[in-house]
């Protein structure tokens, strides 16, 4: 699965992580001044940020494009040198690009958070009588927020269309690796499924699941500082009472108890889809040879295995009904959690509008963020059970014994018989 697309997997993570680590603290801790050298100084401190798109082409947005472009031009070089691969330009490159397009639709993000404030402050103003305005000045702030949306979503549209691209290359690659092994793995049960249908459903589910997690990362990298700087405007949550940086606190304690409880309702879920996968594989394997064979695909042998895909999928209804009840539940409750933690300093009058919006923006962000798993439970456990199938052709090529379940059905086939419903592990 990776080492048809990247250059020596295991080293290649540990090393983009090591790298893009070492970058950040750079970054953080003298890299960003380091514009000043170039004309290209940081925003000054305490200085309100620009509203607007022309954000985007500020000295300090130039700064950071030509920093991470000489980021990855010295990591791309390294490893082309030290182990060149065929598609390493999509590979490196590519992930490359789809993590700074997704670094700059979380930066729009921050852009509509900082035009929230003033926007609903202008508005509060005016409604109580305290602000004078005229059309054309209200049509301005309408106008800046309309530029904001339409680069986001433009944006959003090209890094989809090259997404789809990059990944319909990874399955290629993959394709292309699998079908140089094909003597080593055609004798594996639904081998021609796992090649065609199950890299097909992995590059599908790694499209959005990959994306989903960078931009979760990007948020949280984005948006922390900015909860940290308006926590200053809250002065105590409900029950707890008064501590350091309120919602920061709540924001990662109302996210790391969702996750606990997805996790724990829907532990079962993994084993019971590639369950799922097998006794599909098997009766459609069955059928495919009763179109050749009048002995194969008879009323025992059908009913049999479709008996087996009916029982796993009673199972599977079975557990998704309590999982999704916590799910949905915590769902519902995080829409207002923001509200009801805000709910002593909006009694208390010591926020206005324009920052209920961009406290409320800047928590579902974060929260957003560290609720991936939350959110993504679904499709976490499906991409688990296409690893596990294509995991047994990784260990025909590499000579190592096959997994138990690959095991059983090898040598039941082998034997003539059918396999047997087994339980889900």
């Amino acid at each position: 699965m990776f080492v048809s697309f990247f250059p020596r997997p295991h080293l290649f993570f540990s090393s983009a992580f090591a790298w893009s680590v070492l970058a950040v603290l750079f970054w953080y801790f003298g890299g960003r001044d380091l514009g000043t050298v170039f004309g290209l100084p940081p925003l000054p401190e305490g200085e309100v940020p620009v509203l607007g798109v022309q954000v985007f082409w500020s000295a300090p947005f130039l700064w950071f494009y030509i920093y991470f472009a000489v980021a990855v031009a010295l990591f791309y070089t390294f490893w082309s040198f030290f182990a060149p691969h065929p598609w390493q330009r999509w590979s490196v490159l590519g992930s490359a690009l789809i993590i700074f397009v997704v670094y700059f639709q979380v930066q729009v993000s921050v852009a509509v958070n900082n035009w929230y404030g003033p926007f609903w402050n202008y508005v509060q103003g005016i409604l109580s009588g305290e602000v004078t305005t005229t059309n054309a000045e209200f049509y301005d702030y309408i106008a800046s927020f309309a530029g904001l949306a339409l680069v986001g979503m433009n944006v959003a549209v090209l890094n989809a269309f090259f997404v789809s691209h990059w990944i319909f290359r990874w399955r290629n690659a993959m394709n292309d690796y699998y079908m140089f092994h094909w003597d080593k793995l055609r004798h594996i049960e639904g081998a021609s499924q796992r090649v065609q249908e199950d890299t097909m459903r992995f590059s599908q589910i790694m499209e959005g699941l990959g994306v989903s997690f960078i931009d979760s990362i990007m948020t949280l990298i984005a948006f922390m500082p900015v909860l940290v700087r308006l926590s200053v405007n809250v002065g105590a949550l409900p029950l707890v009472g008064v501590i350091p940086h309120p919602l920061v606190f709540a924001a990662i304690t109302w996210s790391v108890l969702g996750t606990i409880g997805l996790v724990l309702a829907g532990y079962r879920l993994p084993g019971l889809e590639f369950r799922n996968q097998r006794v599909e594989a098997a009766y459609r394997k069955e059928l495919v040879y009763g179109e050749d064979d009048a002995n194969r695909a008879q009323p025992p042998q059908v009913s049999e295995l479709f008996d087996n895909v009916r029982r796993n999928y009673f199972r599977l209804f079975f557990h998704y009904v309590y999982f999704n009840v916590v799910r949905y539940t915590y769902l519902q409750a995080n829409g207002i959690f923001s509200i009801l933690i805000l709910g002593p300093s909006i009694v208390a009058g010591t926020i206005t509008l324009g920052l209920l919006n961009q406290i409320n923006y800047a928590f579902s962000q974060v929260t957003g963020s560290f609720q991936f798993l939350v959110n993504s439970w679904s499709t976490i456990v499906e991409l688990l059970s296409v690893h596990k199938r294509l995991k047994a052709f990784e260990a025909a090529i590499k000579g190592e014994p096959l997994p138990d379940i690959d095991l059983r059905y090898l040598k039941r086939e082998q034997r003539g018989v059918e396999p047997e419903d087994q339980p889900a592990t």
